[in-house]
């Protein structure tokens, strides 16, 4: 039987998804007269900024071109990107020879694989991981890259860096294949998994040593052409000074923040006066001092390059920083946190390590990696005393005799870089604070 209730029933009922839709429009965007007007006035605006963009930089636009004068030709409007195509290699990789970039591309692909498992659930021994690309791939990397004649200490550091990258890949595999650990898989190997530990333990060691050995004979007939530091340039010597600064900032500024809440008065003053004068004064006065006075506080004979210089510097400058966010991150524990520590038998590095600490940098991702951002773009401040970074790069296209005058197309492409890595390193903080929980509230 039908119910009559005197109402027209409308021709067509709207899906959930579209009555939502429209719904968040009317609330967001057309709420009052003054609002829909003014979402059309900044609709339109957006129209004209795309349009243009979308005509300069693409449909009026040149991508292959001997020289300016034939851009101009095609187009006079349209953007030029030809110059920019033409010095790709040089934007990527500064002066560094041709013939040796596969060795950048190689770092960079050991880099990957090298940090890769941390981001492998199944994967076991993340901290070593973690420790060893800081402390063992700038060597391999630094040696990849410079080349030429390899001292003893270079040696031996080249070679605990393959070995920890060795047992990196095979940790990866074992945890990926079977759930287990690099040790649980080679004690398995030898069929020592239920011996004693100290049989154990002489395993592990005898692995050790014969992969040391093995490796140190291997590596010791390497002979690349050096490359002096000078030919390095471009995005890759942008990605090598900030991430030698963020690498080594880090643990730096988790000690001065640490130095300067202690109860030890002379290391709380030098602390403190460490954090305070190099927050007080710009990073290019940083840089100028580091490039004039390092040198005289060396020892006679020891020669320090400016590219050496310039990281010391930039380490030292964005550490202060780093401490800054790291107490901050400290003071927001509760103090009942230490006290808990306290009462388990936790001394201070065990209650730092193990409960305050983590606690603290997981409160501090965002301005953590805001201050990693902002390390990135500060490199650029290394063209300013010589480096051949990304910056001068780009602006060196416009000296190009067949470029000559070519100033916005190289500038907008450096933007675009930029804004894709520090976009990406926003992106993956977010996600990275998503992961641990930091924004769940009880």
């Amino acid at each position: 039987m039908a119910i009559v209730t005197g109402q027209k029933t409308p021709d067509r009922i709207p899906p959930v998804s579209e009555r939502s839709i429209i719904g968040w429009m009317h609330k967001n965007l057309c709420s009052s007269v003054f609002n829909s007007i003014l979402t059309i006035v900044m609709l339109y605006i957006i129209y004209l900024t795309l349009s243009g963009v979308y005509i300069w930089g693409f449909a009026d636009a040149t991508f292959v071109a001997d020289n300016r004068r034939e851009c101009f030709d095609n187009s006079l409007e349209g953007a030029c990107w030809a110059g920019v195509l033409a010095w790709t290699d040089n934007i990527m990789y500064g002066r560094f020879p041709r013939e040796e970039i596969w060795r950048i591309n190689l770092g960079g692909l050991l880099l990957v694989l090298w940090m890769a498992p941390l981001w492998m659930a199944r994967v076991k021994g993340k901290i070593f991981i973690g420790i060893t690309v800081v402390m063992l791939y700038p060597f391999l990397a630094g040696y990849l890259f410079s080349g030429g004649d390899k001292g003893w200490f270079m040696q031996i550091m080249v070679t605990g860096a393959i070995v920890a990258l060795i047992a990196n890949v095979v940790n990866m595999i074992a945890g990926l294949t079977k759930e287990q650990s690099l040790v649980q898989f080679l004690l398995g190997l030898v069929g020592q998994s239920n011996a004693s530990d100290k049989a154990q333990r002489n395993t592990i060691l005898g692995f050790l040593a014969a992969a040391l050995v093995a490796v140190f004979i291997w590596q010791s007939s390497w002979n690349m052409v050096e490359v002096g530091w000078t030919k390095w340039g471009g995005l890759f010597l942008t990605l090598v000074i900030s991430g030698v600064g963020i690498a080594a900032s880090m643990p730096l500024g988790i000690v001065l923040a640490l130095g300067r809440r202690s109860k030890l008065a002379v290391v709380k003053v030098l602390s403190t006066s460490f954090i305070e004068v190099f927050r007080s004064v710009p990073l290019i006065t940083v840089l100028f001092m580091a490039t004039t006075m390092f040198p005289l506080f060396m020892p006679d004979g020891f020669v320090l390059n400016k590219l050496v210089q310039v990281i010391i510097a930039v380490i030292l400058f964005n550490a202060c920083y780093m401490a800054e966010n790291v107490r901050a991150g400290l003071q927001a524990i509760p103090k009942g946190q230490f006290e808990g520590a306290h009462t388990i038998g936790l001394g201070y590095w065990g209650t730092m390590g193990l409960i305050v600490m983590p606690q603290a940098l997981k409160h501090m991702i965002p301005n953590i990696v805001g201050n990693f951002i902002g390390l990135l773009k500060d490199t650029t401040l290394v063209s300013i005393i010589g480096l051949f970074d990304i910056l001068t790069m780009l602006r060196s296209i416009s000296k190009d005799v067949p470029w000559i005058g070519l100033h916005k197309e190289p500038l907008v492409y450096g933007a675009i870089l930029f804004f894709i890595i520090c976009f990406s390193m926003s992106k993956y903080s977010r996600h990275l604070e998503a992961k641990l929980s930091t924004d769940n509230k009880s």
